[in-house]
């Protein structure tokens, strides 16, 4: 259970497409198969549980390739140096749904795309932008396929949370060399560095200082606390209220589940969304500005830094403050992360055809 959330500042934003916005670190073809990642109607083969009971694995291969910008690599100071409550608990094309609230309108919708296609680098992830997850993902049988379901769920709204923050930076380098030459920002410009500064309490003349806080999150961690903070997308508060990643709120304001098992003195609440994507932005946004992160944040500034690769398992050892189990969480998100190989899909990058289609 998470012991902080507060209500973000929407700033005003003003986005500048940038060709790198949806440029991904690539891991080199493996040749090695991701079983029905795609899953055919009977669930095809089921893969076996590793060895930590974590279940689903990626085929393996080391990563190897860099793609021209990548999202979690510094550029070697060139364009980024920086860069139960457990168990309740750059095209345009964005799929909405699930139409019917269950796994066949997903499907329909993209949900059926191949991981294993995304991994090797052959394909895109499509931009679904499903409102919740399938109602009926808990009848999947299979644990690799109700795994593979609730990753393919999750992980575009991910990635797509990541590109825009991915523009939000390329402006903010942007308006740091043009401050550095001397040059004064219009006022759209200024306006908008005001509300970044206002979102994360930071100086609004310090764009090293947003930098800093405004940056994107990993895929294998998001992915991994997501699955254990929704018990796998079956929890009833991800099921009530698209809480997919526990966090807590003491705002009256906030939509939010009260813990069935809360004690008597606690007023907390779990903070329910109108969408997933709702519930991704503000656990990103929680990371990237609440003081019991700051750990988090500097250790991935060192990493932009010395132009390393954003790495969601070593990001993973500063988060012993969102859960009250502290080392032992920490240790169930390595255990998620390498037993379903979840850093293949720090690779992925989203597809580049098609038309916008906003959620409904």
């Amino acid at each position: 259970m998470k012991t902080f959330h507060w209500s973000s500042l929407g700033a005003t934003v003003g986005m500048v497409g940038v060709l790198f916005g949806t440029a991904w670190l690539m891991p080199a073809p493996s040749g090695t198969s991701l079983a029905q990642a795609s899953f055919p109607a009977n669930g095809g083969a089921e893969r076996g549980a590793t060895a930590d009971g974590s279940g689903y694995g990626f085929g393996r291969s080391i990563a190897s390739d860099v793609s021209l910008v990548s999202l979690f690599a510094g550029q070697d100071g060139e364009f980024d140096p920086q860069f139960d409550d457990a168990l309740e608990l750059a095209s345009m094309q964005t799929a909405s749904g699930p139409a019917d609230g269950g796994l066949d309108g997903a499907m329909d919708r993209g949900l059926d795309y191949d991981l294993n296609a995304v991994i090797q680098g052959d394909t895109g992830v499509p931009r679904l932008n499903l409102a919740s997850l399938p109602d009926d993902l808990q009848s999947i049988r299979e644990t690799a396929e109700r795994k593979a379901v609730f990753f393919k769920s999750v992980l575009p709204l991910v990635l797509q949370v990541n590109e825009q923050i991915v523009e939000d930076r390329a402006r903010l380098w942007d308006l740091r060399t043009q401050k550095q030459v001397g040059s004064k920002l219009n006022a759209l410009d200024r306006l908008w560095l005001a509300g970044l500064a206002d979102r994360y309490g930071a100086d609004r003349d310090n764009i090293g200082a947003l930098l800093s806080h405004h940056d994107v999150v990993p895929p294998s961690l998001a992915l991994a606390q997501a699955a254990t903070e929704s018990a796998w997308g079956t929890s009833r508060f991800v099921r009530e209220g698209n809480a997919i990643f526990g966090e807590w709120t003491f705002a009256t304001d906030h939509k939010g589940i009260v813990p069935n098992q809360r004690d008597e003195d606690k007023s907390h609440r779990v903070r329910a969304f109108d969408s997933l994507r709702d519930s991704v932005e503000s656990y990103v946004d929680n990371l990237n500005k609440h003081r019991a992160y700051k750990e988090f944040r500097a250790a991935r500034a060192e990493m932009r830094t010395k132009g390393q690769i954003v790495d969601g398992m070593r990001l993973a050892n500063t988060l012993y403050r969102y859960s009250e189990r502290g080392a032992d969480y920490v240790s169930e998100l390595h255990a998620i992360i390498s037993g379903n190989e979840l850093d293949m899909l720090d690779g992925a990058r989203l597809s580049r055809d098609g038309a916008f289609e906003p959620l409904i």
